[in-house]
């Protein structure tokens, strides 16, 4: 209670002392300079001033006066506040002390020629350094005390993960906002030559985290400050917590913090993406911004997880307007709302419709004259395709070709479609027909409009991911479902997925296939017992995984390209340029003239001679060529794994 009161006391004090800050400020500058001036003459004289150097101290005394108060004042060191003090404030304090002290020498130099002692010159500068940094660290100290005194008791006992830059930061933003109820006891670093060392008043422990340490200081939770750590990493500490049986949180990575307001506030759960270990995306912002800003931008797919994500992240780039497109009137609903309260200053349309659907697509352009448009409708789930092969070419060929024309035809200047590295040596519908669209709108090149494609891997956390479907089995107490030990896919965030297709949309000239960089493939396994070990659950022990098989047209490992000889580098250092095969205009619609005639007649063995024919590397599952044997429907997919 009394350290309530004190901080209580001093917050009043501070808002009754805020208009005439610059005032109390100056008086006791001016204090500070005629103590070090008397302080350099005392020491220079051992403590007694003969008399014959009095009138030259009282000379001085005026001189430093009026020289050094308006020095301080015309270099901003009179209006900073005291409190917040660091070491660039220092380096300036020195500098406008050095200019003050030499300002005023040549001041006594003009008014007293002779009888003052040279020596002084050098103590006044030293002591009036000493005296107005003294001030401020002291003044800092003290506000910093008082900030540790505040609700101690009711504090958490934290400890920090990362004796580095960020814990660093992390620690002198906890003890700065009172708000957070933290209170860190020390640090904790895997770098052995940082232990024992004293960081700000708070030690590093040691060198790992372990239930004896945690017990002896009696931590409530861990704070992992190491933005950069990999995957494996984020692992290792997260199992080391568990073990201690401390609770624990993390910061996020340099792309977070700059969305944010700093690192305290942004404190969070450990989340899956975390354990990706991906580092953060470099985008050209100016050139994206140049494209964006002030056009009218349509997305179509809207209201899926890339769609969405694409829709935010184009409203950052102020466009004039944004066209939400898609069959999905719930997920739209949403979409609209969620822009009308985060990017209130960008109109949102949102337009209902099928990309299949022609006069509704000229309808839609037609009204909004869009300049840009990313085309990420599609169906992309492999095992359901494999069940409905004739709505997935329908819907990802023939679709993307309306919409393609439909661009063309009204003048939109960039068509970016979303591929999938399922289109590499296809073994699924999905695949298949991805590659194939990849191929359609490379043949509809007119040098009006240009078309673009950007391949990439499994989304985190999107619609129909498998970490949504993990966490709906570990809340049911499991069994996780995975298909296969060894099965493997490439992940990226949502928001890194759609920050590179815009930078990637940016960079094509005209019928370019740009792969996004997508790092090293992770085990599905590995996936579902990082997920276990995050919701404080063991695996094999509270949660079981289950191997259920591979399902009709999955891959036990993707593909970005099909030889890595045939990308090309480009400026980003994730993104390249797939140098593949294109068909002619005239080929493409003799090929999709006759998928057409396929698909009416829902002649299953054609369509797949077709697609072998025009993607010559699609391998058909087994599951496709047993129906097509047996000419029997397909069967009733009830069991959903990952």
């Amino acid at each position: 209670m009394r350290s309530e009161r004190i901080a209580v006391d001093t917050q009043g004090l501070a808002s009754r002392f805020l208009p005439y800050h610059r005032w109390v400020v100056l008086a006791l500058e001016s204090i500070l300079f005629l103590a070090s001036g008397i302080t350099a003459f005392l020491l220079r004289f051992d403590f007694a001033v003969p008399y014959d150097y009095v009138l030259h101290l009282q000379v001085a005394l005026i001189i430093w006066l009026l020289t050094k108060v308006p020095v301080f004042a015309l270099l901003g060191l009179s209006r900073g506040w005291w409190r917040y003090v660091s070491s660039h404030d220092l380096v300036r304090l020195a500098l406008g002390n050095l200019l003050g002290s030499t300002v005023s020498a040549a001041g006594i130099l003009y008014f007293l020629p002779t009888g003052f002692p040279r020596s002084i010159y050098v103590l006044d500068l030293l002591l009036s350094f000493l005296f107005t940094a003294g001030a401020r660290v002291a003044t800092r100290v003290v506000a910093d005390f008082s900030k540790l005194r505040e609700n101690k008791d009711n504090k958490k006992r934290v400890l920090i993960y990362g004796a580095g830059d960020a814990g660093v930061s992390l620690l002198r933003e906890i003890r700065q906002n009172s708000a957070l109820l933290y209170n860190v006891v020390g640090f904790v670093d895997d770098n052995p030559q940082k232990a024992g060392l004293v960081i700000q008043g708070s030690k590093v422990l040691g060198g790992s985290l372990d239930p004896l340490l945690v017990q002896r200081y009696g931590i409530d939770t861990v704070l992992i400050a190491i933005p950069s750590a990999s995957g494996a990493q984020m692992t290792q500490i997260i199992k080391r917590c568990q073990e201690a049986g401390v609770a624990y949180k993390t910061i996020p990575g340099l792309g977070e913090v700059i969305e944010g307001t700093g690192l305290a506030s942004q404190i969070r759960e450990v989340a899956v993406e975390d354990l990706l270990g991906r580092r953060v995306v470099r985008l050209d912002a100016d050139r994206i911004r140049l494209r964006l800003h002030d056009k009218v931008v349509a997305v179509t797919g809207a209201g899926g997880s890339i769609g969405s994500e694409l829709c935010r992240q184009i409203a950052r780039f102020q466009p004039r307007a944004i066209v939400g497109f898609d069959i999905a009137e719930t997920a739209l609903f949403h979409l609209d709302k969620e822009m009308s309260e985060s990017f209130p200053a960008v109109p949102f349309y949102p337009e209902v419709g099928s990309i299949q659907n022609t006069k509704r697509l000229s309808e839609v352009f037609r009204r909004h004259c869009p300049s840009i448009l990313y085309h990420a409708a599609a169906y992309k789930h492999v095992p359901m395709m494999e069940l409905h092969v004739f709505e997935a070419i329908e819907n990802n060929v023939f679709g993307t070709l309306e919409v393609a024309l439909a661009a063309s035809q009204h003048g939109i200047d960039d068509f970016v479609m979303i591929s999938s590295d399922k289109a590499v040596r296809p073994t699924s519908i999905m695949g298949a027909s991805k590659r194939l669209a990849e191929l359609l709108i490379l043949s509809l090149r007119n040098g009006s409009t240009k078309f673009v494609s950007v391949r990439f891997g499994n989304v985190l956390g999107s619609n129909g991911s498998v970490v949504p479907l993990f966490k709906r089995q570990v809340a049911a107490g499991g069994p996780i479902t995975v298909t296969h030990p060894e099965m493997r896919r490439y992940f990226m965030t949502i928001p890194e997925a759609a920050q590179l297709v815009l930078q990637a949309s940016i960079m094509g000239a005209d019928g370019e296939i740009f792969v996004l960089d997508m790092g090293q493939p992770i085990r599905i396994q590995d996936l579902a017992r990082n997920l276990i070990l995050l919701s404080g659950l063991r695996p094999d022990e509270d949660i079981k995984i289950e191997f259920t098989g591979i399902r009709p047209g999955e891959k036990l490992y993707e593909e970005l390209s099909v030889l890595e000889e045939n990308t090309l580098p480009t400026f980003h250092e994730k993104i390249k340029v797939f140098a593949g095969s294109t068909l002619s205009n005239e080929s493409m619609g003799a090929y999709t003239a006759k998928l057409r005639e396929v698909c009416a007649a829902r002649d299953l063995g054609q369509l797949i001679l077709t697609l072998k024919e025009i993607v010559p590397d699609y391998n058909p599952s087994a599951h496709l060529l047993s129906r097509i044997l047996q000419d029997e429907p397909p069967p009733v997919a009830r069991t959903v794994t990952a």
